[in-house]
């Protein structure tokens, strides 16, 4: 009866165990905020988190010119960068709830939009490459087949004359 009792008070145990919530994390809920001031300042948003962590651990990397930054916290100032550098902005956060932890990465690329005076996405600028146009000319000069202009016709040999190949015998 006593063994009997135990495995029942140990299974009420495991279920109890099974049913309580495992923590939820979500990394698409954390952001960033950058600061036009003087350097670059940047911090942890959360306002989008939909739990409360027991903890948060951030540790930030801000690129620019081939050199790299570091530092740690909620939010943290970087004095050498300036508003015509193109950075590469990087952080780790740490979320740390029963005894669980989820780790957020994220790296971006950011410019300084001299019209909005902020830092935004280097892919969210619009950039273009405007056609060229070109007029082709049939001006009867000679190339050889790497495109070097030639002063006579060769024997034997591959030449192009106004967009057409042609070999002489």
């Amino acid at each position: 009866m006593k063994r009997i009792l135990l495995v029942v008070l140990v299974l009420i145990g495991l279920q109890t165990q099974a049913q309580q919530p495992a923590p939820y994390f979500c990394c698409d809920s954390i952001t960033y905020w950058t600061d036009q001031s003087q350097g670059f300042n940047i911090g942890l948003d959360t306002s989008g988190i939909v739990h409360n962590p027991d903890s948060i651990e951030v540790w930030w990397a801000v690129c620019t010119n081939g050199i790299c930054y570091s530092g740690d916290g909620m939010y943290d100032y970087f004095p050498q960068v300036t508003v015509y550098d193109t950075l590469k902005v990087g952080y780790d956060v740490y979320l740390y709830e029963n005894n669980t932890v989820e780790v957020c990465s994220m790296e971006e690329w950011l410019v300084f939009d001299q019209n909005s005076f902020s830092w935004v996405l280097l892919n969210m600028l619009p950039t273009s490459i405007n056609e060229l146009s070109f007029i082709w000319e049939d001006d009867g000069k000679i190339y050889d087949l790497l495109g070097k202009e030639l002063k006579e016709i060769p024997v034997g040999k591959l030449y192009i004359r106004n967009k057409q190949l042609y070999i002489t015998k």
